[in-house]
């Protein structure tokens, strides 16, 4: 049975348990919710848990649990010949026969001894299949009959199932916690191997960055070299660039929507402007690289500058358009919220509305504005398709907007791309340039929370 009408059936049957769990508590009062201690829903709530959460949860465990054990029993049932090769051999043999039985390409032609073995991985997956969809059914259909015995007129339903909430509530927030830790900790570990090879102080101070490794000896050209300055100061160029554009264009179109445009204009560009966020950046991409870099290329070659090809200004100017309705979208949202009795109580005091919008409305609505310059920030930051597109993957340390630069997140991406060994300096950069990235992050953050509090002070 798929696992999709396996789910299906599950919750099929989750229903029925809802259904009969309300009922049966009507049933036991006569039909006279006031003798309830709660109401009939949450009697119906009690018996869905019961019927989904352990059939659910054995499903999970199954799944995780049964390709182990098909390895295991494939594994006992080696060849002789086989088992006497060294543990990477093995290993390749057995991925080629996890392939064999899914039907993927193999890395050599198959022996007999390896078809016979892929025919006993798909039948014993075969019967766990099977088995699995009988017992998680029959757990759900006895979680169906073990919720209903102990509904009464003075059972607790309501405070089961309310505990019940508080703690999926905890769970998904643990989850979140530990994922922000797992990510951590990842970075952490793997920027220490790279700093056991190279020196934290040529990475954070050394001003050329060429992450080749030599893979014989006296190989030209491979000495390799790990200073991250260019590639930081290319990321804040275009991220500078594309907020000189998103910034202003984004807040005067969230004050225009919010305090100037009638409520069918607002209706019509404020869904505009948002099909700015949905558009690909893939697409941004190729309109810079075939529309905005030639643009500039030939208006710079007009005024005697020499325009690169790929260059800063274009990948920025493009990314700053992307952006504009992360800035639009929320600026306009904060404003709205200020409380029309401050904008009439400056009105009352004889100021227009242009000085009520910049002495009053953008005061009160500056921590929320300044949330939605830093999530356009990091947006900015994290971009990779544009900056790949139309600025390059030269890591030049230059000041110029005219000449072509990368980022931290291209670098990433050209670092980890295909078969990588993760024990060499070159993959290893990668890892340390997410933990420098992660810390920028941080900072901004910190920034960004102390200017909210200070003005929150000021006009709470």
């Amino acid at each position: 049975m798929p696992i999709s009408i396996l789910f299906a059936a599950i919750f099929v049957i989750a229903a029925v348990a809802f259904v009969t769990g309300r009922r049966h508590s009507l049933a036991v009062v006569g039909g006279s919710i006031r003798q309830l201690h709660s109401l009939p829903g949450y009697y119906g709530w009690y018996n869905f848990a019961w019927c989904l959460l352990p059939a659910l949860g054995l499903l999970l465990v199954w799944l995780i649990v049964q390709p182990l054990v098909v390895d295991a029993l494939v594994q006992a049932r080696l060849p002789e010949v086989v088992k006497t090769l060294s543990a990477d051999r093995i290993a390749l043999f057995m991925t080629d026969v996890r392939n064999l039985a899914s039907g993927n390409i193999v890395s050599q032609t198959p022996s007999a001894e390896a078809l016979a073995l892929a025919e006993f991985r798909n039948a014993t997956t075969a019967a766990g299949n099977i088995a699995m969809a009988l017992a998680v059914m029959a757990l759900a259909m006895f979680g169906l009959w073990w919720g209903r015995r102990p509904i009464a007129a003075d059972f607790r339903a309501r405070n089961k199932v309310e505990r019940l909430v508080r703690i999926g509530m905890i769970v998904c927030s643990m989850i979140a916690i530990l994922t922000t830790a797992g990510i951590v900790l990842s970075l952490v570990f793997e920027s220490y191997r790279f700093f056991t090879k190279v020196s934290i102080f040529e990475f954070l101070f050394g001003l050329d960055w060429s992450p080749q490794v030599a893979i014989r000896e006296g190989q030209v050209g491979s000495s390799g070299a790990f200073g991250a300055v260019p590639v930081f100061a290319g990321t804040i160029l275009i991220m500078l660039i594309a907020m000189a554009i998103a910034v202003p264009v984004g807040l005067f179109a969230a004050i225009f929507l919010s305090e100037y445009a009638t409520p069918g204009a607002r209706t019509v560009i404020k869904p505009l402007l948002e099909i700015l966020a949905g558009i690909p950046t893939v697409v941004y991409g190729f309109f810079a690289a075939l529309t905005v870099a030639p643009f500039f290329r030939e208006a710079g070659s007009l005024v005697g500058l020499s325009v690169a090809s790929e260059s800063a200004l274009a990948a920025g100017i493009v990314m700053g358009v992307m952006i504009i309705p992360f800035v639009s979208s929320l600026s306009d949202d904060v404003i709205n919220s200020v409380p029309q009795s401050l904008r009439d109580g400056s009105y009352a005091l004889g100021a227009t509305r242009s000085e009520t919008i910049r002495q009053v409305v953008l005061p009160a609505a500056l921590p929320g504005i300044v949330g939605a310059v830093l999530l356009a920030i990091s947006r900015a930051i994290g971009e990779t398709m544009i900056v790949v597109m139309a600025a390059g993957f030269a890591a030049n340390l230059t000041a110029n907007p005219l000449e072509a630069v990368t980022t931290v997140t291209v670098q990433i991406a050209t670092l980890l791309v295909g078969d990588q060994e993760f024990d060499s300096p070159k993959t290893l950069a990668a890892f340390a340039l997410g933990l420098m990235l992660f810390v920028i992050t941080l900072c901004l953050n910190i920034l960004a929370l102390r200017t909210v509090r200070k003005y929150r002070e000021k006009y709470d």
